[in-house]
């Protein structure tokens, strides 16, 4: 899938290239240089972005849902997104003079700000549900104030900071692709280590601590890694939605009895395809004009993510069998029934 995207885009658009031209054009070549610059400073690039967005997404989404316990936990909730947006729009109302290089380094900066006020607020990953509430509570302060700047942005402003919000990979070039690969750096050798005691801590916090294993201290590593992974790609392209969420649910519906390191590799190469995939219609749909890509992702992404929770439930029921009121909840082992002869028989050897 991710051969034949990639492939589509960089031949489809304007103008169309032919397949067995592309080695000749990718290396500078051709006839015309002018399609040479087209696939190989514009498209490929793009490409190779939305390929490094989509694996960082997947990673971060699954990172997150482990380290929370639940399937439901998105990167958006972390405060990371809306930072980043805050971090891009508040330069643009003031009307401030700055380079093009430095505005990702300030989305980057919010992005830092907001998934560290998340974390403090939660107390340095407690709880789960401490984390998820937290998160959501500091996204939604971020976004008032977001919506408090843009009511004083004019209407060129406006459409930027939209466009922003809904993620885009338009006008991106090498440039832009050198502000995320190089956190992955950092983030690569932080998953290796990061992953297996993901498998741990879906046991719950208190056998995980039997194990070994400083359960606070590994949360909140873990959602470091997801601060660092989601940072650099909001930044660059915006909040790309429901990819985070997506990549994780199909890598566990394609491996049900596997574990975090397993599900990882899948989840990374999911996220790549479903944003590079997303990218196709984004740019030919309505063209020349584009439309963002995240808009294609959380169009997509909702139906699919939702019938994809809908089947997990249905093949847990088929797994675990219709289960009575006096049995207990899906999942659970009946305890041995003990006859009340049995029980008074030992009663009245104890008061002997």
């Amino acid at each position: 899938m991710i051969l034949g995207a990639g492939l589509a885009a960089l031949c489809l658009g304007t103008p169309v290239v032919s397949p067995t031209d592309l080695p000749g054009l990718l290396t500078g070549g051709g006839d015309d240089p002018r399609v040479a610059v087209v696939v190989g400073q514009l498209r490929l690039p793009r490409v190779v972005l939305a390929l490094l967005a989509g694996a960082c997404l997947g990673a971060a989404g699954l990172v997150l849902q482990e380290a929370l316990r639940n399937p439901l936990a998105v990167p958006e909730m972390l405060g990371v997104s809306a930072g980043a947006a805050l971090g891009v729009a508040v330069p643009l109302v003031l009307s401030l003079s700055l380079p093009a290089l430095l505005v990702p380094s300030l989305a980057l900066v919010g992005a830092a700000l907001g998934g560290a006020l998340t974390l403090a607020a939660a107390g340095f990953g407690r709880s789960p549900s401490a984390v998820l509430l937290t998160g959501a509570a500091v996204t939604a302060a971020l976004q008032a104030a977001l919506l408090v700047v843009m009511v004083m942005a004019d209407q060129l402003s406006l459409q930027i900071i939209y466009r922003y919000l809904l993620g885009s990979l338009s006008a991106r070039t090498w440039e832009h692709v050198g502000g995320v690969w190089p956190w992955l750096v950092l983030a690569v050798p932080a998953l290796v280590l990061c992953a297996p005691v993901l498998s741990v801590l879906r046991l719950g916090d208190d056998d995980a601590s039997a194990l070994g294993v400083r359960v606070r201290r590994a949360r909140l590593m873990a959602l470091g890694v997801v601060v660092v992974l989601i940072a650099p790609v909001v930044a660059v392209c915006g909040p790309v939605a429901w990819v985070g969420f997506l990549a994780p649910q199909i890598a566990r519906r394609l491996d049900p009895t596997g574990h975090a390191v397993r599900w990882l590799p899948w989840s990374i190469a999911w996220g790549a395809a479903i944003v590079l995939v997303a990218d196709l219609p984004a740019r030919l749909a309505l063209a020349p004009v584009e439309t963002p890509v995240g808009a294609w992702t959380a169009l997509v992404g909702v139906p699919v993510g939702l019938l994809l929770l809908r089947s997990g439930r249905g093949s847990e029921r088929r797994r675990t069998g219709p289960v009575s009121r006096k049995d207990g909840p899906p999942g659970t082992v009946p305890l041995p029934r003990v006859p009340v002869e049995a029980v008074r028989d030992t009663s009245r050897e104890e008061a002997r």
